[in-house]
């Protein structure tokens, strides 16, 4: 293959089959269960890497269930991200994910920079209850529940949380294993179609574990629960912040 061919063909690895297809990509009947809960300050300043800065020590534990993505497929994903401002605007840090599907998890971190790992997260209803729940290997790690559609919630203050800017920290590293890529990323929701949001009670238990590290952000007052469905569009990024450049 000649250097001008693989300059052509290079858009992820490996070269002559990659791992995901480009984009857009286009989410349907994706699934949200979104537990906001307080927790302490220390311990979110030790995760909530600057420019960012945070008003409130507040998290949202997130379970999202995704049937149908282009090129990604059917999968689950379960996460920590912060409510969080830059330069003074809104918008949200994705701190932790764990995905149970190859592809996404390829594509997040190497085009977005999300802070993908491998695990088996579950969203489903059981009878009267929204049930998410995290396992790392054989060990659960997380458990959210929350009452199933108990009060109906305006879709338009929902979509508008929903298209505020998300942050994420995209690190790749030199061959030698020092960082070649550190850089802070605006991501955004795009073309979002709503199709229901709900609130209810809600619960969330965390326990500790080495490589799946939630609890490192503990629960001290759940603040609110969200129940959501829409379609939308992942939009690709822009870096706002290079941490390499003086």
């Amino acid at each position: 293959m000649k250097i001008d061919e693989v300059k052509a063909r290079a858009f992820a690895m490996p070269l002559t089959s990659p791992a995901f297809p480009p984009g857009p990509y286009r989410f349907v009947d994706r699934e949200y269960l979104i537990i906001t809960y307080r927790t302490d300050p220390a311990a979110l300043e030790r995760v909530v890497p600057e420019p960012l800065t945070f008003d409130e020590p507040l998290v949202k534990y997130e379970f999202i269930r995704m049937p149908d993505s282009t090129g990604f497929g059917n999968y689950t994903e379960s996460g920590q991200v912060i409510p969080v401002k830059f330069k003074g605007q809104e918008g949200s840090y994705s701190h932790s994910m764990y995905l149970n599907d190859g592809p996404p998890i390829y594509g997040g971190r190497e085009l977005w920079g999300f802070p993908k790992k491998y695990a088996q997260p579950c969203l489903s209803v059981d009878k009267d209850t929204l049930i998410g729940t995290l396992d790392y290997g054989s060990v659960r790690v997380a458990t959210g529940t929350m009452g199933f559609k108990h009060n109906a919630l305006d879709l338009g203050a929902v979509h508008a949380n929903l298209i505020k800017p998300n942050y994420l920290l995209k690190i790749i590293p030199h061959v030698d294993g020092t960082p070649r890529i550190l850089e802070l990323v605006d991501y955004r929701l795009e073309d979002i179609v709503m199709k229901g949001a709900w609130s209810g009670p809600a619960t969330l238990n965390l326990s500790p574990h080495a490589l799946a590290p939630v609890a490192v952000l503990p629960v001290r007052e759940i603040v609110s629960a969200t129940h959501i469905v829409a379609d939308l569009t992942l939009g690709l990024g822009t870096v706002v912040y290079d941490y390499l450049k003086p």
